[in-house]
This record gives structure tokens, C-alpha cells and sequence, in this order.
């Protein structure tokens, strides 16, 4: 009888133990602000769950949570089915797929922050290109600064040119993985394309898909600084996403009790919605 060899848990053991260093100590941190309240001085007194109770009845909570889904759903529906699209239309074979893989991975390697300065600069109405184009060429009223439908498209429009490469890079490794035995068989079945993607491409990119959808859903659902950059909230609160009222709270009011106990619901909730895009995504797998 063959026996395993588990001498590998002993490299992988550290890097495990420094991960979990690293996340608990904020946890417990976290968790102990949340319970409690402090004026300075290092001085806490005991709070219990009325934090919590406080932000789970705060109108101002419920907005911003909205908002935030408002934007993980669009971003959503928007990204994938066009990251799938783009992801068909490039290449298989020849020079041009290392150009297109280049072209389609340089937005990701732009930092986030440089990414929202980019687009402020680009859409200001009096500065930027963009600005410029929608007013002055178009005759469209466009001011980021004081439409908030302007400024909720902006954002759309800046996370879609950021992200929706990540979708594509993924689905794009789904689809050169699928051998060309498969397209044979349809092409002498007489397949249609849509029957081919029904039946042969959407399948054999379901693994990916399901990667792809889970880290646009956490990473959407957690951004902060190109919407914060770009519009710092506004105008008004209309772009205050949940991540930047949160931010907002703890250190622009300085209320770490009330900020502890939101971060924790805002963590709960990213946790149980993703696990049901991964339970939903995988049952049938699972049956």
C-alpha cells in the first residue's frame, strides 16, 4: 500500500501561520473597538452591541449598503457578458494574441489611485478630454462634480475600462483550453456558432467564469479609492459608496465604535453573499 507523503506541510505551515497572523490581529482588533467606546487617552468603556444595533437601524447605513449593490450590479452586468465577448473575439493563433493579451493586461497594472486621478483629470468639464468632448463638441451636458447621474456613469464607465480586462484574461484561458476535437465534432454536426457556445465554450469557461464572477463581486463590493479619488463621494452623497462612508466614520468622525461594528457587518455580508455566488455557480458540480 502506497502512503503519502506529507513531509510538504512543513514548508507551506509558516506561510500559513503568517497569513493567519496577519488577518486575525486586525480581526480582534476590530472586533474589540466594536464592543466598545473610547474618548482618547487609551480609556475604553464597555458598549456590547449597541453599535451594531445603531448602524443595522441607521438610515444612512441602508443607503449607502444600497449603493454599493447598486454598483456591484452593474459592474457585474456589464463586465462579464462583455469580458466573454471581447474574450471570442481575440485571437487563437498567430502574433497577434501576445498583442492582444499585452494590450488587454495593461489596465490592471495601473495603480488604483493613479487610475482615479486619471479619470478625474480626464472627465473635469473644463479641463479634461472628456469634458470637453461631451460639452463643448457634443452639446451634452456633462459635469461630473455636479450631476450625480454623470458622476455614477463616470465611475461605471472608469471601473469598466479597469476591470474588464480580468474577465477577459480568464475567460480567454478558458476558451484556449477547450481541444480542437470538440470544435471538429460540431463543425460535422453542423453546429451553429450560438449552439457552440451554448453547448461547447460556455461549459468549458464555467470554472473561470465562476473565479471571474466571485473577484469582480469582492473586489466591487470592497473598492474605495478610484470612486473616492475620482469623486470623493459626491456630489453631495450620491457616489458615497458603503467602503467610503465607512472610511468616512472612522476616521473623518473619528467614531471607531460605530466603524468597527460596520466593518464587521460589511465583511459579514461580502462573506455570505459570496459564498452564495459560489454555492449557486457549483451545484450542479456538486450533484
Amino acid at each position: 500500500m502506497k502512503t503519502e507523503n506529507q513531509k510538504a506541510w512543513f514548508f507551506v505551515l509558516p506561510v500559513l501561520f503568517l497569513v493567519a497572523f496577519n488577518a486575525l490581529v486586525p480581526i480582534m482588533t476590530v472586533v474589540n473597538y466594536s464592543v466598545q467606546e473610547t474618548f482618547g487617552n487609551n480609556l475604553f468603556f464597555w458598549q456590547g452591541l449597541d453599535w451594531f444595533e445603531q448602524i443595522l437601524r441607521s438610515d444612512r447605513f441602508h443607503a449607502a449598503l444600497g449603493r454599493q449593490f447598486l454598483f456591484t450590479g452593474m459592474i457585474l452586468a456589464i463586465e462579464i457578458p462583455l469580458g466573454i465577448i471581447i474574450a471570442l473575439a481575440m485571437p487563437r493563433k498567430g502574433i497577434w494574441v501576445s498583442v492582444c493579451l499585452v494590450l488587454m493586461a495593461l489596465p490592471m497594472l495601473i495603480p488604483w489611485n493613479v487610475v482615479g486621478a486619471m479619470w478625474n483629470i480626464f472627465a473635469l468639464p473644463k479641463v479634461g478630454m472628456l469634458g470637453y468632448f461631451m460639452n463643448d463638441v457634443l452639446g451634452v451636458r456633462y459635469d461630473m462634480t455636479q450631476d450625480p447621474l454623470a458622476a455614477w456613469i463616470t465611475i461605471i464607465v472608469m471601473d469598466v475600462w479597469h476591470w474588464t480586462s480580468l474577465v477577459v484574461l480568464l475567460c480567454y484561458a478558458g476558451l484556449v483550453s477547450i481541444p480542437d476535437a470538440y470544435y471538429q465534432a460540431a463543425k460535422i454536426d453542423g453546429a451553429s456558432p450560438w449552439k457552440v457556445f451554448r453547448y461547447i465554450q460556455l461549459p468549458k469557461m464555467k470554472t473561470v467564469l465562476t473565479i471571474a464572477i466571485l473577484l469582480r463581486f469582492m473586489d466591487s463590493f470592497n473598492i474605495y479609492t478610484e470612486p473616492f479619488v475620482l469623486t470623493g463621494g459626491g456630489p453631495g452623497n450620491s457616489t458615497t459608496l458603503l467602503s467610503i462612508d465607512l472610511v468616512k466614520i472612522a476616521l473623518g468622525q473619528f467614531d471607531l465604535g460605530p466603524a468597527a461594528a460596520m466593518s464587521l457587518i460589511y465583511f459579514a455580508i461580502t462573506l455570505l453573499v459570496s459564498w452564495l455566488f459560489y454555492t449557486l455557480m457549483t451545484k450542479d458540480d456538486q450533484k
